[in-house]
């Protein structure tokens, strides 16, 4: 892929004041971006800490990396993709769609490159976020958005002895390909949704792949294929077409949830996936050590065709005893046994409820975000905070998803915000603060809908779950639920300073 012109990179001690600070150019900070463009909006300026932008699908390279959500669901409804090859797009391919949104859109010129958010603290006299860099260059804004998502801060287990291996060690989200896999002996840490992709790749390359296990994850079988290209002619030629095979994918996924995650009719899809084990996996201990004990859906269930086949390769060995500890050369498992390798990967996922701890954000009278969310974090619909005026989140706390696109959740969040920035770019708001009562309100709300709920109550421990083991992440519903709540700010919920107003 040809690399695209970038804009201008700041130098330190400057400072640069706009309306509209977006921090990440995924689908999330992208998003955001083109909507504010559209309403014609240009004062904005975006924030990004790598080089190109892209987010989750520019970082995580590893081999086999693709989307568990089928391309015609992921993807902004108001730029439909025409030319996914696949029913389920490829990394490369989320990549260049982002590439192109860009492009179309005009949003490149707004993004400054290499510049890694490290806080932002709200000024209560002038009513702006400055936010802070890593490169000491500071941006004045009236409003703040926070589009960085929760995959992308890369979650590493504590080995013991890991600072002594002298081999490779990198993480699936940092995939090293400059380090050659062919004949090597590799030890991968993890089995989720990382791991399925790139093991069954790497299995044919490694002389002998030591998978270590510590929960296996329910797997069903992954419907991907090629789609024709008549089809994607007639996409091209018929966009309505597309909308409408779009919007029928979009209410199967919605019906299945009810079926694959509801208690009453839970146990059909565990009988499938069960029956699934028993045919493809042909040894009796490794059938038994990947059929999950807990509810399906506890986890985030996972679609592979080619995992379980991988696992009966001469060369694949499945550990579930665990890492007792690393050695120079070697890896000793919890029963003692010692083995040889030349590298260790990370398949371990990412911090996702911890994903704002390392941040200094400070919202009125000095309080911080980590003092806010001390007992776990929260917020109005998931994008606004009580204390942190102009403050919007986007793919904030419960609002991710287990069973359809997380892009839908993210649009619903970019028309809230951009209901709101309209006025506060237009000087008509200076100061928008959602009222604790209400937030606490929406947020009791969530977690009383999820107390029961197999996200909750499934008998596993995943990475939906904060360290007090509440449910911070997932939203516990229908899609177009949320989409209802969130078609623009209500005033009500919110304590308003409008302009020329103290």
């Amino acid at each position: 892929m040809a690399k695209q012109p970038r804009s201008r990179r700041t130098s330190k001690k400057q400072t640069h004041t706009t309306s509209v600070v977006i921090v990440g150019t995924g689908f999330s900070g992208l998003g955001m971006a083109i909507k504010l463009k559209e309403a014609g909006i240009h004062d904005f300026i975006v924030l990004e800490k790598a080089e190109d932008l892209g987010g989750t699908w520019r970082d995580n390279t590893y081999p086999g990396c693709a989307c568990d959500v089928p391309s015609l669901m992921y993807s902004f409804s108001f730029e439909q993709n025409p030319d996914w090859s696949r029913m389920f797009a490829r990394q490369q391919e989320i990549s260049d769609y982002l590439q192109r949104c860009a492009d179309k859109y005009g949003v490149r010129e707004h993004i400054h490159y290499g510049v890694e958010f490290t806080g932002a603290e709200y000024d209560d006299a002038t009513q702006t976020w400055r936010v802070s860099t890593a490169g000491g260059t500071d941006y004045v804004g009236r409003a703040l958005v926070s589009g960085v998502g929760a995959l992308h801060i890369p979650s590493y287990p504590e080995l013991d002895g890991i600072e002594g291996f002298e081999g490779e060690v990198f993480h699936s989200a940092q995939w090293n390909h400059d380090f050659d896999l062919e004949g090597k002996r590799v030890a991968v840490v993890g089995t989720g949704a990382s791991a399925i992709q790139f093991v069954p790749r790497i299995a044919k390359k490694v002389s002998r792949l030591h998978l270590f296990q510590r929960t296996p994850p329910w797997i069903q079988p992954k419907p991907d294929r090629p789609i024709p290209e008549g089809v994607r002619k007639l996409f091209r030629r018929v966009p309505l077409v597309q909308r409408f095979a779009r919007n029928t994918l979009y209410w199967v996924l919605e019906l299945r949830s009810l079926v694959v995650l509801s208690p009453r009719f839970g146990w059909i899809a565990e009988r499938l996936s069960r029956r699934y084990i028993r045919r493809v996996v042909k040894d009796p201990a490794v059938r038994e050590a990947v059929t999950p004990d807990y509810s399906m859906g506890c986890k985030r269930i996972l679609l592979s065709s080619d995992y379980y086949p991988a696992l009966n390769r001469s060369n694949v060995d499945l550990r579930t005893s665990g890492i007792k500890e690393v050695r120079k050369n070697s890896v000793v498992t919890g029963d003692g046994e010692e083995h040889e390798v030349d590298a260790i990967i990370y398949g371990t996922g990412f911090h996702v409820t911890d994903a704002f701890d390392h941040l200094d954000v400070v919202g009125r009278e000095g309080r911080k975000l980590q003092d806010a969310w001390k007992d776990g974090m929260e917020a109005h619909l998931g994008i606004t905070v009580s204390g942190f005026p102009n403050l919007f989140f986007l793919l904030g706390p419960n609002t991710g998803l287990g069973h359809n696109s997380v892009v839908f959740m993210i649009e619903s969040q970019l028309n809230y915000a951009l209901s709101a920035l309209k006025q506060i770019c237009r000087g008509e708001i200076r100061q928008l603060d959602v009222r604790k009562s209400v937030q606490d309100e929406f947020n009791a709300e969530i977690q009383s809908k999820l107390t029961d709920a197999v996200w909750n109550a499934g008998g596993c421990r995943s990475w939906y779950l904060d360290a007090n083991g509440v449910n911070r992440t997932i939203w516990p519903g229908l899609t177009w639920k949320y989409w209802a709540r969130t078609r623009k700010v209500n005033p009500a919920d919110y304590e308003i300073q409008a302009a020329g107003r103290r």
